[in-house]
């Protein structure tokens, strides 16, 4: 169970998402930010929550597609966001909306929840039970909204300009460090797929 958590975490990359959030940070109130964050973390914990339950059906019976087949994709998938995070680093590509519905569904879509994070419900319904999957993934959701919330309210309380530079240039390093085992969970998906296929 804790490992899963660790990847689903590592997977959801909250010190990223605090990043790309930036154009947020400075336009939303505190409370807002916190709604939208909020309000993202239901639609992303519901996504996955669904898949948990109906993922191999919605592949087998629905799509009739072989879910060692959608894992090889989303470790593709997951490799070259890896890859993107180590080589570019931060950059804001989420835009500022008046709805802060259509907001929350801009940062759950696709950055909450992609392919990787349906794979890992997918992965998750085979290792336990539905009970455990479920309070599983409301923990995940917990502890990610937990991080952002916690690196806001310490980006907040510096009160020097040059301390907020230099914890944005640290949380970049974590970023790209990050990367690295985002692309590790990526080729071991890839390979995982492989083998069961083959």
């Amino acid at each position: 169970m804790i490992s899963t958590i660790v990847e689903f975490l590592v997977m959801l990359n909250p010190f990223a998402l605090f990043l790309y959030l930036e154009p947020l940070r400075k336009d939303l109130s505190h409370k807002e930010f916190l709604i939208v964050i909020f309000k993202s973390s239901i639609i992303s914990f519901t996504i996955c929550l669904v898949f948990f339950f109906l993922g191999d059906t919605i592949f087998t019976s629905v799509f009739q597609i072989n879910f060692e087949s959608f894992r090889i994709f989303g470790g593709i998938i997951i490799f070259s966001y890896a890859y993107y995070y180590i080589v570019k680093g931060q950059k804001a590509l989420i835009i500022i909306k008046e709805n802060l519905d259509d907001l929350a569904s801009e940062i759950a879509l696709p950055f909450m929840v992609g392919a990787g994070s349906i794979s890992l419900s997918i992965i998750l319904s085979h290792r336990q039970s539905y009970v455990m999957g479920t309070g599983s993934l409301v923990l995940i959701f917990a502890l990610n909204f937990a991080v952002i919330y916690t690196l806001k309210k310490l980006r907040d309380s510096i009160e020097k300009r040059k301390f907020k530079t230099a914890f944005d240039k640290n949380m970049e390093v974590l970023l790209r460090l990050n990367g690295f085992f985002i692309g590790a969970i990526g080729v071991n998906m890839v390979i995982t797929g492989l083998k069961n296929l083959f």
